[in-house]
């Protein structure tokens, strides 16, 4: 239970966004009282041992592009709390037929390389996207009620951006490869890839590729929460985790109350103090499509017919035997 009864802050929901606003207001001086229904912090960034022991998987989320690249987050000190980024050697690659694959790289020029005939045409595309992440990051990642700090640029990436992702594949990239990789990028955005606007979630994810990274937290992304959650505690902040909260009337008294909630738990939780208008369009918003994940525990590396979707030291590993044989049979 919270120490205190009244508090400038609540927040209920101890995923990232409801950490980081927690937070925020805590590196004002304010005191806060984090709520949290499961008996873990982190909602979609939680690992547990879900098939045998010291197997670690995670829950929801695995590679977090935004949690290294959100501007918010690089201001904080999650290193001294625990939190190590581990870069792949390549932040994606896209298996197709025949044994090849369409691999992103951190650098523009060298992704474009493989790409063949579309060299050209991803390097147009992606160059000045990626030499201005910063500011777009800045823009992207703002409350939309803003007046832009970037509007060219924001405007610039609107222009390529409010299309859907087949549109700009087809008219941008004429060939498999780079159609392929583009559109498991815009995959990511739940639309089906003949809706605008699915390009952008493209586009921004083919960003943070080549600016940030795809990278993992090392030990799983539990240990994203976990150094949230001690930087908030170190901040003077509280956490109670197992208190499922089903009425507002079960918080304590606070000047603000911060609700990291889906609108139908919104519903449930505040229906009696929400304005008719609101609660109508909560009644209309319409949920994205489920998942369904699967997690293997896995005796060694799987084989990729493809050598940029191996590690590279299993790559290596492979190149030496087929050398070894293609000596053996010239003896």
């Amino acid at each position: 239970m919270p120490n205190k009864v009244s508090y400038d802050a609540v927040v209920v929901g101890a995923g990232p966004n409801g950490l980081a606003a927690a937070i925020r207001l805590a590196q004002e001086g304010l005191s806060v009282v984090l709520f949290e229904a499961n008996a873990t912090i982190g909602g979609g960034i939680r690992s547990a041992e879900l098939t045998l022991p010291g197997f670690v998987h995670d829950v929801c989320s695995a590679i977090h592009p935004l949690g290294a690249g959100s501007p918010f987050f690089r201001t904080l000190p999650l290193e001294k709390h625990g939190l190590q980024w581990v870069h792949p050697d390549l932040p994606l690659a896209h298996p197709l037929d025949g044994g090849v694959a369409a691999s992103l790289q951190r650098s523009v020029a060298e992704t474009g390389k493989e790409l063949g005939p579309d060299s050209r045409a991803y390097i147009a595309l992606m160059e000045p996207l990626v030499r201005d992440w910063d500011k777009l990051a800045n823009e992207f990642l703002r409350p939309l009620l803003r007046v832009p700090r970037h509007p060219l640029k924001l405007a610039r990436f609107g222009k390529r951006s409010l299309v859907s992702a087949a549109s700009l594949a087809r008219s941008r990239f004429s060939g498999a490869p780079a159609r392929a990789l583009f559109a498991g990028l815009a995959g990511h955005s739940f639309l089906r890839l003949e809706q605008v606007p699915s390009a952008a979630f493209g586009l921004v994810l083919g960003m943070l590729g080549h600016a940030v990274g795809w990278p993992l937290p090392r030990g799983g992304s539990q240990h994203i929460a976990d150094a949230l959650s001690e930087h908030l505690r170190s901040l003077g902040g509280e956490i109670v985790t197992g208190f499922r909260v089903e009425r507002l009337d079960q918080l304590p008294v606070a000047r603000a109350t911060l609700l990291d909630i889906t609108p139908l738990q919104l519903i449930e939780i505040g229906e009696d103090k929400l304005p008719e208008a609101f609660h109508s369009r909560l009644m209309k918003y319409r949920y994205g499509p489920g998942v369904f994940k699967i997690d293997y525990a896995l005796e060694g590396p799987i084989p990729w017919t493809a050598a940029a979707c191996q590690p590279r030291s299993v790559s290596r590993m492979v190149k030496r035997r087929r050398s070894s044989s293609s000596a053996s049979r010239f003896r």
